[in-house]
């Protein structure tokens, strides 16, 4: 008898929990739910907890992560207002805002079925704003031009109601990852680019040019004058020799002895300048000097002091 009631004591607990597992669910911090009833939405689960439910077929239980899903696309082709093309790769952050217009869009709440409606609905977007902008306005060498943010935020402003509405998805933020040209138009900014460069080697080669020019005239103007100065000075400089030498030419005439004496006097102190060694005649002139004779009267003496004819 005590048997019998521990084994049904069990089997009442065992179907108790059976029960419980089956009309009662948990949901998480990070999840939103939906409960239907024979196929019908029933409810919406917002908050966090434990939920009573009817036990399946009767009732069913959606849950979905309402946490921010990053969404990113591949380059893609698009023109700008002035007929630019460009390609662009952007992303966007989204989280599941309400899960029965969510659960209803997409059958079973397929997240890649609407991760490829989002594609759709950013590629519109992306179109529809890039096409009313400038080239410039997201590639230009003056950063001042450039408006990328304003760009994302008007892409912003567009996909967020058409994604709340139509799919129960609350865009939290976009941006554009990614800006490049097509191949065809990098090379054409290429050849362009390598074209404007040696315009620039032949524009800085003529003016490199010029300037040798003329700095190969400045320096020839001021070689000029300089010589010219030189010449200036040193017929001045000839003049006062000459006009110096006269007066040492008179003066010899008026003393010969003393002429031929400094005259042998200098060519003694040469031969003597680099303690050279000679072997001569001491009777020989200069080196007579060194004996104490002094020079002859040369035989010119006693002519007149104007005349030139003798002069060494």
């Amino acid at each position: 008898m005590k048997r019998n009631l521990i084994t049904t004591l069990a089997g009442l607990l065992l179907g108790l929990f059976f029960i419980t597992l089956l009309t009662l669910f948990q949901l998480r911090e990070s999840e939103i739910g939906v409960v239907t009833t024979f196929g019908r939405f029933s409810r919406s689960l917002s908050d966090p907890g434990l939920y009573a439910r009817w036990p399946w077929p009767v009732q069913r239980i959606y849950r979905f992560d309402k946490r921010i899903q990053n969404f990113e696309r591949k380059f893609e082709q698009t023109t700008t207002a002035d007929g630019r093309s460009l390609i662009i790769s952007a992303f966007l952050g989204y989280r599941i805002s309400n899960p029965r217009l969510f659960l209803e869009r997409f059958a079973g709440g397929d997240l890649t079925s609407a991760e490829l409606n989002l594609e759709g609905l950013l590629r519109d977007t992306k179109n529809g704003v890039i096409g009313r902008h400038a080239f410039s306005d997201l590639i230009s060498t003056n950063r001042a031009r450039v408006k990328l943010r304003d760009i994302e935020q008007e892409m912003l402003t567009l996909i967020q109601p058409k994604a709340e509405s139509n799919y129960g998805i609350t865009i939290e933020l976009l941006g554009i990852k990614q800006l490049g040209l097509p191949e065809s138009i990098t090379s054409k900014v290429f050849e362009r680019m390598k074209a404007e460069r040696q315009r620039l080697v032949k524009q800085f080669q003529s003016e490199g040019e010029a300037e040798a020019i003329r700095i190969q005239a400045d320096a020839d103007r001021i070689r000029q004058e300089i010589l010219s100065q030189a010449e200036a000075q040193a017929m001045v400089i000839r003049g006062q020799g000459e006009a110096e030498a006269a007066k040492s030419y008179a003066i010899f005439e008026q003393n010969p002895e003393l002429a031929v004496f400094l005259i042998q006097l200098n060519a003694l102190s040469a031969s003597l300048k680099d303690r050279s060694t000679l072997v001569l005649d001491p009777q020989t002139p200069p080196f007579n000097l060194l004996k104490g004779h002094l020079p002859e009267k040369p035989a010119s003496a006693g002519k007149s002091p104007n005349s030139t004819s003798d002069r060494p």
